[in-house]
């Protein structure tokens, strides 16, 4: 979405990391402008205004005027913000020119209304697989969000990528079958699983008590053997 707000920088010709630090010293983020066909530019800006874009409910999807003193002002989004892993502060902004002649590729947030009958009335419950879609759209066209209405959703039934409607010239960029939230039927409890927690010895007794009776009819059935030799040993005697 285009902002009505201009954002001041300064172009840099030093770079590094002791320069970096004087930079934020200063209370400033070195970032690199580049795009649109035109060479890339190091320039500083400030976190504070940055930051305060990056925090809107358009955030990185917002275009803005980039004035660089002395070199040029051009509409930019923030493409990359790089962040301090302990304070958060702002380490390196990437900021890519913008041509508002040509559609771009962003991602757009889908905010989901309506109560599902699946779960009201069916006792299910909506899951959220993805919370944007990927479409193709000319810059002054970017909204901050896209709805899409679940309430007549019932049990094992989903919505997709396809189903969110678009405008303007707004295009669906990926599959359009693509689940966006789905209404799932909670797992019933198996009965098996009170009867597995209280009586898994009642089959060990039994296993083993056919052991024992294999073990038993093992050991008559030789016993005959040991006789039938001994009529032998007593032929050999005589």
């Amino acid at each position: 979405m285009r902002k009505d707000i201009t954002v001041a920088a300064q172009s840099r010709s030093s770079r590094g990391k002791n320069e970096a630090r004087r930079q934020r010293v200063q209370h400033l983020s070195p970032a690199v402008l580049y795009g649109a066909g035109k060479d890339a530019v190091a320039v500083t800006v400030s976190p504070k205004e940055v930051d305060k874009i990056l925090r809107s409910a358009s955030g990185r999807n917002t275009i803005f005027n980039l004035d660089v003193q002395g070199v040029e002002n051009t509409p930019v989004m923030i493409v990359d913000a790089q962040r301090d892993p302990i304070k958060e502060s702002l380490l390196h902004v990437d900021l890519k020119r913008i041509d508002l002649t040509k559609p771009l590729v962003v991602n757009i947030p889908v905010h989901l209304t309506g109560d599902p009958k699946g779960v009201k009335l069916q006792g299910g419950v909506l899951e959220v697989i993805t919370r944007e879609i990927a479409v193709e759209v000319l810059p002054d066209e970017i909204p901050e969000h896209l709805t899409a209405n679940v309430a007549e959703l019932s049990v094992g039934e989903a919505l997709r990528a396809g189903q969110v409607a678009l405008s303007g010239s707004m295009k669906l960029v990926g599959q359009a079958e693509q689940v966006i939230a789905h209404v799932v039927g909670l797992k019933a409890e198996e009965p098996a699983a009170d009867a597995a927690a209280a009586g898994p010895a009642e089959p060990e007794v039994i296993k083993k008590g056919k052991k024992e009776e294999e073990g038993a009819a093992g050991k008559d059935a030789k016993a005959p053997a040991k006789d039938a030799k001994a009529p032998a040993k007593d032929a050999k005697k005589k």
